[in-house]
Parts: structure tokens; C-alpha cells; sequence
């Protein structure tokens, strides 16, 4: 079996080293093969040199940077990744290391039930919150959970935001190429997809802990709860 692991990034150069390396440390002791693909996303910092210093300096490293011209959006990046990839199965988790890499056991036992796409949670029972995110995210967090479904008709989940997600190679090729969203509700986008088309989802609790220096801001927030509105025209 061959994974593929998908980073999306922007401005992340204190930190994508550090993710990149600690997933590559953990994989390499497992049974399957693998492969991790950065998608940087437009970066104005180190972002780039970091990732490709890693690549001059471990050639054994099975690592790939994609670039885009310009900064395209989260939901942009994971789509560009996830098609890229030539794994059985592509996760794509957040360059900030919010979930680690060892996680994927939890979610392998579910794909290997027959499950077609398995999302991680923070907000289940069961979930294992390390670091909690301040109180004005969380307040946002709910809030926003609330508007997809009221504006996106998205029923049954307790998390769609969690970045740590794995689809199988086919629910990629059939769902992705007809996603449109690149802002922060393209997860929203990719769950309703996955339903219309008849694929399994099982949400699963993980262990998370909150990073400093998130990018998460009210403008943004704004602006994912209108793409809400968009997918649903998109979907009628």
C-alpha cells in the first residue's frame, strides 16, 4: 500500500520543518510506503528554501513540493495535493502539527472496515484535547458549525474544520475535480460531495492541541460562512 500525505502551507517556514521531518520519522518505521507533498501556497517567507533545504540535505526522503503562483486558498492547496497523489489512501493534515501523524491508526482501523473517507474530530466524545483553542475561536467554532447546517444543509457531524482527513484513491478522483471552494469551507464542500455520491464517512475523536500562531481571522471567518451559501447553490 502506498500513502500519500498532504501538507498544505502558507507562511509556515518556522514550522513546516519540524512537521515534515516528525511525519517522516514515524512513517518511515511503518509497513506501507509513502510519500509527502507540500503544497505551498504562495508564500511570501522561507516557506519554499525550507522545504526544499530538506530535499537537498535527505535525498532518501520521499518529499515533493508543489508551488503555486500565488496565494490560491487551504481549500486550493488540498485539492492541487490530494489529485496528485498516487496513494490507495491521501491524508492531508495541517502544517501546523495540530494532529499528529499518529493518529493514522485510529484512522486505519475505520478504512480498513471498508470506510471511504474517515475525519478526524475534536469536538466527539472521546476526543483528546491537549491544548484548547482560546475561547473567542471557540465561540466562532460553534457558531460556524451551526450556519452549515442551516446554510449548507451539512447534517450529522460534530467537526468538519479538523485538518486531518483521509480519503481513498477513488473517493479523491470522483469528488475532487468537481469541488470549487478554496476558502475554509471546502471541507463543508467535500462532505456534501461525498454524500450526493453515495460514499461512506466515519468521524472519528483524536487528539489535538491547539498551535500558536494560527491564521484564523474574522475576515476569513466572514468569508466562509458566504462560500456556505455558494455551496449550497453549487449543490442545487
Amino acid at each position: 500500500m502506498l500513502l500519500s500525505v498532504i501538507i498544505p502551507a502558507y507562511n509556515e517556514e518556522k514550522r513546516i520543518r519540524n512537521t515534515i521531518l516528525t511525519v517522516n520519522d514515524y512513517l518511515i518505521k511503518q509497513y506501507y510506503d509513502y510519500e509527502i507533498i507540500v503544497v505551498n501556497d504562495g508564500s511570501t517567507d522561507n516557506t519554499a528554501k525550507v522545504i526544499a533545504d530538506i530535499n537537498s540535505n535527505d535525498a532518501k526522503l520521499p518529499l515533493s513540493i508543489i508551488n503555486n503562483k500565488k496565494n490560491l486558498g487551504k481549500g486550493f492547496s488540498v485539492r492541487r495535493g490530494l489529485l496528485k497523489g498516487r496513494g490507495s489512501y491521501r491524508l492531508f493534515l495541517d502544517a501546523d502539527n495540530s494532529t499528529s501523524i499518529k493518529e493514522i491508526e485510529k484512522i486505519f482501523s475505520f478504512t480498513k472496515q471498508g470506510y471511504d473517507i474517515v475525519i478526524g474530530s475534536r469536538s466527539m466524545k472521546g476526543a483528546n484535547i491537549i491544548s484548547a483553542q482560546p475561547w473567542q475561536r471557540k465561540i466562532l467554532g460553534d457558531l460556524y458549525r451551526l450556519l452549515t447546517v442551516f446554510f449548507a444543509g451539512l447534517h450529522g457531524f460534530h467537526d468538519t474544520q479538523c485538518g486531518f482527513k483521509i480519503f481513498s484513491a477513488e473517493s479523491v478522483e470522483k469528488i475532487f475535480p468537481k469541488c470549487r471552494i478554496n476558502g475554509w469551507s471546502f471541507d463543508v464542500e467535500i462532505l456534501l460531495m461525498a454524500e450526493k455520491l453515495g460514499y461512506s464517512v466515519k468521524e472519528v475523536p483524536i487528539k489535538w492541541s491547539d498551535s500558536l500562531g494560527s491564521k484564523v481571522k474574522i475576515g476569513g471567518m466572514i468569508s466562509a460562512i458566504f462560500d456556505l451559501l455558494r455551496i449550497r447553490w453549487y449543490m442545487i
